[in-house]
């Protein structure tokens, strides 16, 4: 059998969209995908450039790798008590308009780490940081199914979910190069990592503003006759046993094992994405060569993820890859947990982040096969505010267990066993979830 499963016959398949359709899609696509991929990517570096930041940053404000990992977890605190009221300002306000205003605050507040002096203030901006950019990522993916049949959303949400691990690609290079100028104009390199990683978010939701629109009704660039064929394909998806109440939708077993899904392999994702350059520092590489060592497995995820969502969409089968996903990724957590020198283990970390990469591209087109309205706007910040308390657990595990053992081996075999409780929970998706 293929990584992907044979198809099934009742499965939604891109054969049935007629050559018309796809070209209208497809215009969709580059109009909003590149401006979205951008932000998502922008969102991740800010997210986690803490990571290279603390190369540095850990000494420079005299915190332990217990607070640092505390402090960059807490960010999932702040993110997940935001996340569910945000998503429903989003559907009462629009994308346009919330999105926007989710980038230009997480961007100030981005560049305010500069400022950060000790444990508390450390802690303090990074819980500020989820609250503001609490709903961008399930807003994004609301705002997606608005525009895009289940037909296409495997590969559009890879598409844009390749911003995870490009992000690293990005940040990796660009952060090494920012550290390098330590003690430019007086300031530490650190500081000037997070002014300028922070700025481009405020760009991007100016642009937001610009370029984007609510829904196609709303499209300028759309004719009348494209804007009636879109409505019609997304008007005529058939969902299963669907949800549209937000309390309800809330209550539904199928959202509950989702968000429990993602909550323990962010754990592993998040454990390995925040502490991967603090593992290579710990072989002795200097920091302009940490980054782009970073760069190779960040590349890596990033062709993977197109090339197995494609195969996803073709034969429909999600649960099945979703659990081949979690299974890779706890392989790459043994391996890299018990393996000697340096090859080896890189080799398992770089499997762990394909794993999780594209188990997030699989795991939300999964939820838009029942939800709709506000419920889906409800249920998608939900899964997400749930699955994000993962960004918590991970950092912390490995910075106490790297202050209690000198290795990072022990916390990377730990959370090794919640990608194993992640496999089990997407095997246990196919009691609650007939058509995938």
């Amino acid at each position: 059998m293929s990584i992907a499963g044979k198809a099934g016959t009742q499965t939604p398949s891109l054969a049935n969209l007629n050559e018309g359709e796809k070209v209208i899609f497809a215009k969709i696509a580059w109009r909003i995908l590149p401006l979205l991929s951008l932000a998502y990517i922008i969102n991740f570096i800010d997210r986690n450039n803490a990571g290279f930041a603390g190369l540095t940053m850990i000494k420079d404000i005299g915190i332990t790798q217990s607070e640092f990992g505390f402090g960059v977890g807490v960010l999932s605190a702040g993110y997940c008590l935001f996340e569910v009221p945000s998503n429903i300002a989003l559907y009462k306000f629009g994308a346009r308009v919330w999105l926007a205003r989710i980038m230009i605050t997480w961007g100030v507040i981005s560049m305010a780490m500069m400022f950060a002096q000790g444990a508390f203030s450390f802690s303090a901006l990074r819980f500020l940081l989820g609250a503001a950019e609490a709903g961008f990522f399930p807003g994004a993916a609301f705002y997606l199914t608005l525009w895009f049949p289940a037909e296409y959303r495997a590969r559009i949400y890879a598409w844009f979910l390749i911003s995870i691990p490009a992000s690293t690609l990005v940040a990796g290079p660009t952060s090494s190069v920012l550290l390098e100028l330590d003690q430019w104009l007086g300031l530490a390199g650190w500081k000037w990592l997070f002014l300028f990683e922070g700025l481009p978010a405020v760009i991007v939701g100016i642009l937001f503003l610009i370029f984007l629109s609510d829904r196609p009704q709303d499209a300028n660039w759309l004719v009348d006759e494209e804007k009636r064929i879109v409505a019609n394909r997304i008007g005529a998806e058939k969902k299963e046993r669907e949800k549209q109440d937000l309390w309800q939708t809330l209550k539904d077993p199928r959202v509950l094992v989702l968000a429990l899904t993602q909550f323990t392999f962010l754990i592993g994702s998040y454990g390995v994405t925040i502490f991967l350059p603090l593992i290579l520092k710990s072989q002795n590489f200097s920091n302009f060569t940490v980054g782009f060592l970073a760069a190779i497995p960040a590349f890596i995820a990033c062709v993977a993820m197109i090339v197995w969502a494609g195969a996803v969409d073709r034969s429909g089968r999600k649960i099945n890859n979703l659990i081949y996903t979690c299974l890779l990724s706890f392989v790459g957590m043994i391996v890299a947990g018990y393996a000697w020198g340096f090859i080896v283990p890189f080799l398992g970390l770089t499997a762990v982040l394909v794993g999780t990469s594209t188990a997030r591209a699989i795991l939300w087109t999964i939820p838009t096969r029942f939800l709709s309205g506000i419920g889906s706007a409800g249920g998608l910040a939900f899964i997400n505010s749930v699955g994000t308390l993962g960004g918590f657990v991970g950092p912390y595990i490995m910075g106490w267990t790297r202050d209690a053992t000198g290795s990072y081996s022990v916390g990377i075999l730990a959370i090794g066993g919640f990608m194993f409780i992640s496999m089990l929970l997407g095997l246990s998706l196919k009691l609650f979830i007939k058509q995938e």
